[in-house]
């Protein structure tokens, strides 16, 4: 399964989910993304057999190494790269709703640039909001 853009949205949105909530399952994500339930659970069904989720019996859902290391690099690339906006000078909604699209399309060679070259920017423990 190649990930796309929507695949790693809904990775991400599992992730902040599992971090706000301590658990996620269906109904969550698709209340979180506006999306119908049917749309989403047809998603899980994909990712539960390319392996990036696993499902209890209950229906929550847990992400597997795979899909972790997935959504962990995306939600780092949207926290980046909006703080890095907003410190240029985009004001903060238009730098999470462009962070939010650029996080998918940047490589991964450029975003290490420019995450290298914000950091030397920051004080030591200061990161991205």
């Amino acid at each position: 399964m190649i990930i796309q853009e929507a695949a790693e949205m809904y990775l991400e949105t599992i992730l902040i989910l599992k971090k706000r909530n301590g658990s996620v399952r269906s109904i969550d994500i698709a209340n979180e993304m506006n999306y119908s339930k049917p749309t989403v659970s047809e998603q899980m069904k994909k990712f539960r057999q390319n392996g990036y989720i696993k499902m209890d019996q209950n229906g929550y859902i847990s992400m597997t190494e795979k899909g972790l290391s997935i959504a962990e690099n995306t939600y780092e690339k949207h926290l980046l790269l909006a703080g890095f906006l907003v410190e240029i000078g985009v004001d903060e909604k238009t730098a999470y709703e462009d962070a939010c699209r650029m996080e998918h399309y940047i490589s991964d060679k450029t975003f290490e640039c420019i995450k290298n070259h914000y950091r030397k920017l920051r004080p030591k423990n200061s990161g991205p909001k």
